[in-house]
């Protein structure tokens, strides 16, 4: 995925193929924002905001492994999707293959579910940096801090109807409350999220 051209990811994505699909989507807007927030961290370096270089260094430094991290859950999530294609097709002629099978769904429907949760992190970790950089960063690029918040906000909402969607064939409720606990946190992503932007339309609209 990470050496694929945009337009042969979306050829991919557009095709009747298990994966890629809406949980890759959901880390590529995390990935997305974290790349914003680099870009504009990075146009505000330089003597005119030494006052605040620690804080954007430590943005550049943390918005850069977003991106990585991201991009590693968008391969995760498509490789784990295509293990629960491959799980509904074992078979199932007798009692015991019936189990087997049952328990290879439930298994890859968890293993399917994390990445989606550990994207929901991932924005909320855009969103912090985002309200970080908000005060701090170039005016010149505060409209791309609201891109971020934005990307960062479509990434949890995304990820969360991902896991969702697994929830009902995973039987273990300890993975099942740890998910849940996850996708709790989702509103509260989104709200921020607004937050950001609406501070940045604020300003610009003076």
């Amino acid at each position: 995925m990470r050496d694929e051209t945009i337009s042969e990811f979306l050829d991919r994505l557009a095709d009747r193929v298990p994966a890629p699909g809406g949980g890759a989507s959901a880390a590529l807007h995390a990935a997305q924002a974290a790349a914003l927030l680099g870009m504009v961290a990075r146009y505000s370096t330089g003597e005119k905001y030494a006052a605040h270089q620690a804080v954007v260094d430590r943005i550049i430094r943390e918005s850069d492994l977003l991106r990585g991290r991201a991009l590693t859950l968008a391969e995760q999530d498509a490789a784990a999707f295509t293990a629960v294609t491959e799980a509904y097709r074992l078979p199932k002629e007798d009692e015991p293959a019936r189990a087997a099978r049952s328990a290879a769904i439930a298994q890859a429907l968890a293993g399917a579910a994390r990445p989606p949760a550990e994207v929901i992190t991932a924005a909320l970790d855009a969103v912090e940096l985002a309200e970080t950089l908000l005060p701090i960063g170039n005016p010149n690029v505060i409209t791309d801090v609201a891109a971020a918040a934005e990307a960062a906000r479509a990434a949890a909402t995304t990820a969360r109807v991902n896991v969702e969607v697994n929830l009902s064939g995973i039987k273990d409720e300890r993975t099942r409350g740890a998910l849940l606990a996850g996708t709790a946190r989702v509103d509260e992503i989104a709200a921020r999220a607004e937050l950001v932007t609406a501070a940045v339309r604020a300003e610009i609209a003076k």
